[in-house]
């Protein structure tokens, strides 16, 4: 028996539901699948549940800033364990909560890992369904690591349901996950240390924000190894023995947890995509600009899960989520419009980014004027005791408009937002200092880093 359907959206993020209720809306019949809890990974196992633990840290490390200045913070802890029930207080609800909407717009909830069996059909748990259009948007999974022992590291969705806080950890890897999840850990109590493979992590910010990042991040306990190579994870009576090479010589270092942080693939292998006669590889499926898989037309694919330009961010696949189902309805090529998309990592202070790194736009011969500032002691950085903070705007000199922006501080994650929205409106720095913002705010500051 089988049933067939206008559109199967595969993997139940964000993207995959926005695109299931957006094509249901428009009278398609649809069904989306997902082996996992619906809800997918940034609202289940990343972006939300990571940032409500990122708030007992910044209490932490807010108190300890007006240290001196009129707070005594002797004695304040984080409880994880009161730190991980409210995490699991947003994050239970959340598959129900999904799954009833979309059977409240008509969308039909399947479950179950999902494997093509034809160029029109998959099966999930012994059942065929048969498809005019699929969406593919089963987001990514960590990266396969292949030294000896990988098998003893936790990922990413492991460390955010860990009961207790380990005195000792480990996060191999150099990016977002590592960075992030450090800066929680060591406000929480931990001695966290951050393995890279390169001589420069977070290689997608600037260089010179990341070095001050950097600096305010051993100054609270995180120690960040750079050029240095696991050759072997052991387990020991005490814990686990990382051997390690850097600068021609090999050590063995103890910790309790070891924390793959070294970046994630798209999770497409299962998929039988092959059976499909869709072309991908390590990189995702492989579609035209228009998301419409160049082998086979009867699939997209958004996301972690195809082969685009844009960054892997939850916001961009919604973008492309979207887009393509609207592609799909209305027969169309529409492209997603990147122009202007922000991105952060939330360590604390947050390091954030829009647009071209200084590099990247001198290379592309950009007549840049770089408007860099150390905003450690403006006002509002003063008021609440940061001393790490700066804003480098890359301008074009020949049109006046931002053509790359990095900000390193608190709350800059929000003012990164107002300049993608002067990027993609097509602003002028002129423009932009015209406006009057409330005062004081760090928003008020955009002017004068202008």
């Amino acid at each position: 028996m089988s049933r067939s359907y206008d559109l199967i959206v595969i993997g139940a993020g964000m993207a995959g539901v926005a695109a299931a209720n957006k094509c249901a809306s428009q009278g398609w019949s649809v069904g989306i699948v997902d082996a996992l809890p619906y809800g997918g990974t940034c609202a289940l196992r990343g972006c939300d549940p990571k940032k409500i633990l990122r708030r007992g840290a910044e209490i932490i490390d807010s108190a300890r800033l007006m240290r001196g200045k009129g707070i005594n913070d002797d004695g304040l802890t984080i409880n994880w364990a009161d730190l991980m029930k409210h995490k699991h207080g947003f994050t239970e609800p959340v598959p129900k909560r999904m799954e009833d909407t979309l059977r409240g717009n008509g969308v039909d909830t399947l479950h179950g890992l999902a494997r093509f069996t034809g160029s029109d059909s998959i099966e999930v748990g012994g059942t065929r369904y048969d498809a005019s259009h699929f969406l593919i948007v089963t987001g990514a999974r960590p990266r396969a690591l292949d030294f000896p022992g990988h098998q003893h590291l936790v990922d990413s969705t492991d460390f955010l349901d860990i009961p207790v806080l380990p005195p000792r950890i480990l996060f191999v890897g150099g990016g977002f996950i590592s960075f992030e999840f450090a800066h929680i850990a060591a406000r929480a109590g931990s001695a966290p240390t951050i393995i890279d493979r390169g001589p420069r992590p977070l290689k997608a910010f600037d260089p010179d924000l990341v070095e001050l990042l950097i600096a305010r991040g051993t100054v609270t306990g995180i120690e960040l190894l750079r050029s240095t190579t696991i050759l072997a994870i052991e387990k020991s009576e005490s814990g686990y023995q990382a051997t390690v090479e850097r600068s021609g010589h090999t050590e063995t270092i103890e910790f309790d947890l070891i924390v793959h942080g070294a970046g994630r693939a798209p999770d497409l292998t299962s998929l039988g995509l092959d059976s499909a006669g869709v072309d991908w590889d390590e990189h995702g499926v492989r579609v035209a600009p228009h998301l419409q898989s160049t082998t086979n037309p009867a699939v997209y694919a958004a996301g972690d899960s195809a082969n685009t330009p844009g960054m892997p961010l939850t916001p961009v696949a919604v973008i492309e989520g979207k887009v393509a189902a609207s592609n799909m309805l209305k027969a169309t090529r529409t492209v997603p419009d990147y122009a202007g998309v922000p991105t952060a990592v939330f360590t604390i202070p947050e390091l954030a980014r829009v647009g071209m790194l200084e590099q990247e736009a001198r290379d592309q011969g950009v007549n840049i004027e770089v408007r860099h500032h150390d905003t450690s002691s403006w006002y509002s950085n003063y008021r609440i005791g940061e001393t790490t903070a700066a804003a480098k705007i890359l301008i074009d000199r020949t049109t006046d408009r931002i053509v790359g922006a990095h900000l390193l501080g608190p709350a800059y994650a929000e003012l990164i937002n107002v300049l993608g929205l002067a990027m993609k409106l097509d602003l002028t720095t002129r423009q932009l200092k015209a406006m009057t913002a409330a005062y004081p705010t760090v928003g008020s500051d955009l002017g004068s880093m202008l």
